[in-house]
């Protein structure tokens, strides 16, 4: 399985961004994704995640409605649409994948597969 997330950029205080990750490989759109970041000098954060069907999500405290995730199968493709971004959003974005039909979890730990990030960067 390979995750490659994508999306990243600068943006303004206030702004959006939607990131990708692209899931390949064997049973790609049955496993649940979920997204992490790192800040400098911080530990790896929960962001998100989508059962494999997309049924169910969940998302770090720290999102308060600012963030959606969501996936299209057809198109092997998980999103993360972020609005109202802050400048405390800036970080090192990565996907990562459990295993096929697995329940979600917020635990970096729990994920099996990881991909390479994507930089966001909000401006004051």
């Amino acid at each position: 399985v390979q995750l490659q997330a994508s999306g990243g950029g600068l943006v303004q205080a206030g702004g959006s961004l939607r990131l990708s990750c692209a899931v390949s490989g064997r049973t790609s759109t049955n496993k649940p994704v979920g997204w992490f970041r790192q800040a400098p000098g911080k530990e790896r954060e929960f962001v998100a995640a989508i059962t494999w069907n997309g049924g169910t999500s969940i998302y770090g405290d720290f999102v308060k409605g600012r963030f959606t995730i969501s996936r299209d199968n057809a198109k092997n493709t998980v999103y993360l649409q972020m609005n109202g971004l802050k400048p405390e959003d800036t970080a090192v974005y990565t996907c990562a994948a459990r295993k096929a039909y697995y329940d979600i979890e917020s635990h970096p730990g729990d994920y099996d597969y990881w991909g390479q990030g994507t930089l966001v960067t909000v401006s004051s």
